[in-house]
């Protein structure tokens, strides 16, 4: 079934195009905010080939595609002539309202974010295997474009979070940028090497540095979705398309720089500190409790909240001990097992699906393999909690854990 069959197929088992409020996608899933969810035929849905689960809570019908959600979005779209795909937040609870806004904000830049973190892993690779050497200009320059996607994550996450908080993206965009003109990181640079102050129309501005941050450019478009909607409102319609925006960048620019930024930087550092002291004492247990409860958080989508903390600890510490260990293992030990379905099984159609989902899950995105095998095989799912019983202790004490995760998930259920 192409993905325009697939599509129209669908369309109709949710009820039709009537039924439907709005739909958007992620990852894996498409996300529907229906009228009347009893409409959708949910058990047509699952029989239908390549369809992998369907998840029906927090006031969202989900249906789990994999990776081809993107295209059967698309046709999706042009087949319903949808407008307005912005999932209502009216059905849904204060938690589901914040993890939504952050998987929101977040699942439209894990592309950027994974391709520069590939790059840097690259770069590693190929400095080990000594292609590239550390002092010539081909390491620069891999080195940067890699950096580059953290380095300006204020204006990437503006860009974004404009979306979810409905304000104008470019103007977001530019309070991004405000934050990290050269010009403003040479005064704080300049006024540090000094030990003097900066100030703006008397009001004092922290000597902080904004690159690699996320908190408080995230609070900064918050608080825009206050300022520009209220500017907009009175401003008369004839100077509007100027005044809105100069308002809006005067006083969010300033407010970030006198308050917000600040703010927004020391609840980061907070975090990472707190962290920190974790790490400390008991370094095995953030990653075991994140490895143990990751199937279980990303099946309520509670995992977004996991990965501003991880960016923020890069951005803080260098290094991320949350988000990546922890959901790492759990994710090789799922494709460790669906692989191992994909060996041992003889139905050709399980056996299809098992393997891809597999590969997927040890390359980070795990729902097909969580609700096409681990749920629907006992053994699979056995497999990966008995290896992760364990996993903290090859996360602290040695190395390759990685590698023995999936090779446990295969002798489990073989």
């Amino acid at each position: 079934m192409t993905e325009k069959e697939l599509a129209s197929t669908l369309l109709m088992l949710v009820g039709g195009k009537q039924n439907i409020v709005a739909v958007e996608h992620c990852m894996t899933r498409l996300r529907f905010n229906l009228k009347d969810s009893s409409q959708a035929d949910t058990q047509k849905i699952l029989n239908i080939q390549g369809i992998i689960s369907v998840v029906d809570k927090g006031g969202q019908y989900q249906i789990v595609i994999g990776n081809t959600v993107k295209d059967v979005y698309k046709e999706f779209i042009k087949l319903g002539d949808f407008q307005n795909n912005e999932i209502s937040d009216e059905k849904k609870g204060i938690v589901n309202k914040i993890l939504d806004t952050i998987s929101g904000i977040f699942i439209p830049i894990v592309p950027a974010l994974a391709g520069a973190g590939m790059l840097k892993a690259l770069l590693a690779l190929l400095t080990m295997l000594k292609v590239v050497a550390p002092d010539s200009q081909t390491y620069q320059f891999l080195n940067f474009m890699g950096d580059s996607v953290f380095y300006f994550m204020p204006i990437i996450i503006a860009a974004s979070a404009s979306k979810k908080f409905h304000v104008n993206q470019f103007v977001a965009m530019g309070i991004g940028a405000i934050l990290m003109h050269p010009t403003f990181m040479n005064m704080i640079a300049v006024a540090k090497e000094s030990q003097t102050g900066l100030e703006v129309f008397g009001l004092p501005v922290s000597l902080v540095s904004y690159s690699s941050s996320v908190i408080p450019i995230i609070l900064a478009i918050w608080f825009m979705s206050y300022v520009e909607p209220i500017t907009d409102r009175y401003m008369p319609k004839s100077i509007r398309i100027f005044m809105t925006p100069l308002i809006t960048m005067l006083v969010v620019g300033i407010a970030t720089l006198v308050a917000i930024g600040p703010l927004g930087n020391i609840c980061g550092q907070l975090l990472g500190d707190a962290i920190g002291m974790l790490n400390h004492y008991v370094s095995w247990l953030v990653p075991l409790l994140v490895g143990t409860f990751t199937p279980l958080m990303v099946m309520t989508g509670m995992h977004y909240g996991l990965i501003p903390i991880g960016i923020n600890l890069l951005a803080t510490t260098g290094f991320d001990t949350v988000a990546g260990p922890g959901m790492m293992v759990s994710n090789i030990a799922q494709g460790g097992a669906s692989l191992a379905v994909a060996f041992r099984c003889k139905n050709t159609e399980i056996k299809s699906l098992a393997a891809s989902a597999g590969i997927s899950a040890v390359c980070g995105i795990t729902e097909p393999a969580m609700y096409g095998i681990s749920l629907r095989f006992k053994k699979a799912i056995n497999s990966c909690y008995d290896w992760r019983r364990c996993s903290w202790f090859i996360y602290r004490y040695y190395g390759g854990w990685a590698l023995r995760t999936s090779i446990s998930g295969i002798i489990c259920v073989a």
